[in-house]
């Protein structure tokens, strides 16, 4: 590791091997890929609270039914590290580009195929065994799709600017949730719930083959990144990354999860959660509570190049920690807000508050971040491993332990606001511990 070390510390700056227009071709193709993938990946989530736990899990509970849908949606996340490890291996090994087009391909055909599935009352089990093997590629897809999209935009970019560049990956993710709520918003909006359940739902899934096209196209223009290239010619790739990662970065790796822990808990709560929550149990207004997620995404759009920015200032660790320690404090008077104000536009302001703007300290810099936690020729996987095999916990299963915490309390929402302090707390601490990096 030491001499890695070494020799990534004298390479030449990535944005010194690299051109202008060839960074902007890098960023938008890393842009447009993870908004592809994030939409395909949040449409779900979105779709979740409102039809799956009717038309895919019927029950006379609603709690069971949407524990249920929640269940499915968190396998989506349980892939991820699958194809996090499996693409990562490949893409420290033969590059970042091939595996990016074949990520983009898995995504876009799975999100079509949930559009064209018959439900529950048609073919009876078969319909959500169908759905949860379709969701397992969607995880595999996106396991794959981050970790390189975010290479590309970290590797092509000058050294002191490398936050504010890595971040547009995960801007992706503020466009693929907001045009994934909006167009929700849009269909719930113009149809009659009737029509909706019926048919209505699937166009949000259909319309992913469009996002998919123009990906591609982008995608099969871009080359390879120049710090790849210099391991490659070198000859210093690695033979099996995972097993470096696993013996060199222990304590990166470590730390990694720890930190990406409210990463996964804030997002996952305020933008999938509430969406049951105060739709189903509260009745608030769907299209309020929609186009509020999807104002939160667009407010994002913004703030997280602004809190990458700053990063490159004044330091990743500083800003993370800080982000993570805000996001696990706010949770009480937002969760009270939503829970007692008896508003749909008071929640939705809560919303956006949370996931548009304390959120971005701590999802913008979080790329820029993990990147400098690895040496180039295992970087693919070892930000995979922490970002993906992370997401089981911080990511997956939130949904689910704060529909349980909402039921323990009596429909109070008090446990999940502790939950998600508790979370911020150990973020804050994991990045605190985190040294000097790559």
């Amino acid at each position: 590791m030491d001499q890695a070390m070494t020799a990534d510390s004298v390479r030449p700056g990535a944005g010194n091997q690299a051109d202008a227009r060839s960074r902007r071709l890098v960023t938008l193709a890393s842009l447009i890929g993870t908004t592809v993938e994030w939409y395909d990946f949040f449409i779900y989530g979105t779709i979740t609270g409102l039809v799956f736990n009717k038309q895919f899990f019927p029950s006379d509970d609603v709690f069971i039914s949407t524990a249920l849908a929640y269940t499915v949606y968190a396998v989506g996340f349980v892939t991820r590290p699958v194809g996090g490890i499996l693409f990562g291996h490949f893409g420290d090994r033969i590059g970042r580009k091939p595996l990016l087009i074949m990520t983009l391909l898995i995504m876009g055909i799975a999100t079509f195929l949930v559009g064209l599935l018959p439900t529950y009352a048609q073919i009876g089990i078969a319909a959500p065994l169908l759905l949860l093997l379709l969701r397992l590629l969607q995880g595999i897809g996106l396991g794959g799709e981050w970790g390189g999209a975010v290479l590309m935009s970290f590797e092509y970019a000058p050294r002191h600017q490398r936050g504010f560049y890595a971040c547009f990956p995960q801007v992706g993710l503020a466009i693929g949730l907001c045009l994934a709520t909006g167009v929700v918003a849009i269909l719930t909006k113009s149809l009659s719930d009737q029509a909706f359940q019926s048919w209505g739902w699937r166009v949000a899934f259909l319309l992913s083959v469009v996002l998919v096209a123009v990906g591609l196209f982008i995608r099969l223009r871009i080359l390879e990144t120049p710090e790849f290239e210099r391991i490659r010619n070198a000859r210093q790739v690695v033979n099996v990354p995972v097993g470096e990662v696993i013996r060199d970065y222990k304590k990166n790796v470590l730390l990694g999860w720890g930190a990406r822990y409210i990463d996964g808990v804030v997002f996952n709560i305020y933008a999938v959660f509430t969406i049951a929550y105060l739709v189903t149990i509260l009745h608030y207004d769907k299209t309020t509570i929609l186009s509020s997620i999807s104002l939160a995404a667009f407010v994002l759009i913004f703030t997280i190049p602004i809190a990458s920015r700053w990063s490159d200032r004044v330091g990743r660790r500083r800003v993370y920690g800080w982000g993570a320690f805000a996001c696990g404090v706010i949770g009480f008077p937002l969760m009270w807000a939503m829970h007692y104000s008896g508003s749909a536009i008071v929640a939705g302001l809560a919303i956006v508050l949370a996931l548009g703007v304390v959120y971005a300290p701590v999802y913008g810099p979080e790329s820029a971040l993990f990147c400098e936690l690895f040496d180039t020729r295992v970087r693919y996987t070892g930000i995979s491993v922490v970002y993906q095999v992370s997401g089981i916990v911080s990511s997956s299963i939130t949904p689910l332990i704060a529909t349980a915490l909402l039921k323990a309390n009596g429909g109070e929402p008090w446990y999940v606001a502790v939950y998600i302090f508790i979370v911020g707390m150990i973020s804050a601490i994991s990045t605190y511990f985190m040294r000097r990096t790559f």
